[in-house]
């Protein structure tokens, strides 16, 4: 994966490893990413990563500020029990806390977790119908989204149990009548993955609003053309690094600050 711990660019804190520096270099980069393709609901909702080499702490944004503004250092180190961590500059947002430190805490194969509340993705979440296998971006997802049903604002601690259940062992969750969310091995899997699944869902509330008959191919092709891009997630590591590595320069070309 692409590293960015070079301490000449990075600026590292003496008190931070260079492991935990580098992930909130790349946290920070998927925070200013979303902001620049407009993924963004104002100061709400998260990009969260484990810390390297823990089990019960993570990075999330500070509570109120906007994702082009987070930077490497401004990100908050918390616990599974929302407590500070080192630092308690900044507030965290309870409803984040609730669903990030879920799935933080029951899949330890996830190291990285987005949920946002794009247009498109909120007008899919709240589609009886759910995420419909329409074109080439959604097969990727076919019969690999799971759904939880809305219980309000994410608040109460008691519905960490069923957001993990609903998940399962999946890597895309639609959260009905909220939004969407995606895990991810690295930031960059999991970032990538959030981009071309509200890709798919913008596609679908594009094609369903121009009321043509639709298309669909048999479920046999549908799971045949999804287990090619398993298959290609899971062996061109490459592709996600040249991915990642491009959107990278993109920002660097906008002038971002996000390695402080």
């Amino acid at each position: 994966m692409i590293s960015t711990t070079d301490p000449h660019i990075n600026r590292r804190p003496r008190n931070l490893s260079a492991e935990e520096w580098d992930t909130r270099v790349q946290v920070a980069a998927a925070y200013r990413l979303a902001a620049r393709f407009g993924l963004t609901d104002l100061i709400y909702t998260h990009i969260s990563a484990r810390v390297p080499d823990t089990t019960d702490q993570f990075l999330i944004n500070p509570h109120g500020w906007f994702f082009d503004e987070i930077t490497a250092s401004s990100l908050v180190k918390i616990d599974v029990d929302g407590r500070a961590v080192d630092d308690d500059r900044f507030d965290v947002n309870a409803a984040g806390f609730t669903i990030h430190s879920a799935l933080h805490m029951a899949r330890h194969d996830v190291e990285c977790v987005v949920h946002l509340h794009t247009t498109a993705g909120m007008a899919v979440a709240a589609m009886k119908c759910g995420l419909l296998p329409l074109n080439q971006i959604s097969m990727q997802f076919h019969n690999r989204v799971a759904y939880h049903d809305y219980e309000g604002i994410s608040l109460e601690l008691d519905e960490r149990a069923r957001i993990v259940q609903s998940m399962g062992s999946h890597d895309y969750l639609i959260l009905r009548n909220h939004g969407l969310l995606t895990t991810g091995r690295s930031v960059a899997e999991a970032f990538t993955r959030m981009f071309y699944l509200n890709r798919a869902c913008e596609i679908q509330v594009a094609t369903l609003s121009a009321g043509q008959a639709l298309v669909i191919p048999s479920p046999e092709v549908c799971e045949h053309a999804a287990r090619q891009h398993d298959d290609y997630a899971c062996l061109d590591t490459v592709h996600l690094d040249r991915e990642w590595t491009a959107l990278l320069r993109l920002l660097e070309r906008d002038g971002a600050q996000y390695r402080c």
